[in-house]
């Protein structure tokens, strides 16, 4: 299991007490130091079974700079929207949980922490 985190996130930091106080196994990734790739951004939104605009904080400083609440949210568009998060990850829903059964969870709730703790591979 791995957790995509921003550690000034109070969302994360609650993540990482629950699985903590769980006893999961996990490694953490913080994101914002160590960005994802395009290609590892698509394999999460394969594992999510999201698109890119689904993970995407369009409230940021950054969001409203690039006016992707403007874009177009369609297959032709998608590549665009990929690249905006590999280039700017503070873009980027956090936390992001990818789970031992090779799903993941946008982690900001509870109960999502721990269905990502259920699924087993």
């Amino acid at each position: 299991m791995e957790i995509w985190i921003n550690p000034a996130c109070s969302k994360c930091r609650g993540a990482l007490t629950l699985l903590d106080a769980e006893g999961a196994d996990y490694t953490v990734h913080r994101y914002l130091e160590d960005a994802p790739d395009e290609d590892e951004i698509r394999a999460v939104l394969g594992r999510l079974g999201l698109e890119p605009w689904d993970i995407t904080r369009t409230q940021e400083a950054v969001a409203r700079e690039l006016g992707v609440k403007d874009w177009a949210r369609d297959a032709r568009s998608r590549e665009r929207w990929v690249r905006a998060l590999a280039e700017h990850p503070a873009l980027l829903q956090r936390p992001i949980i990818t789970a031992d059964d090779g799903t993941a969870v946008v982690g900001r709730t509870e109960e999502a922490v721990r269905d990502a703790l259920s699924r087993k591979s």
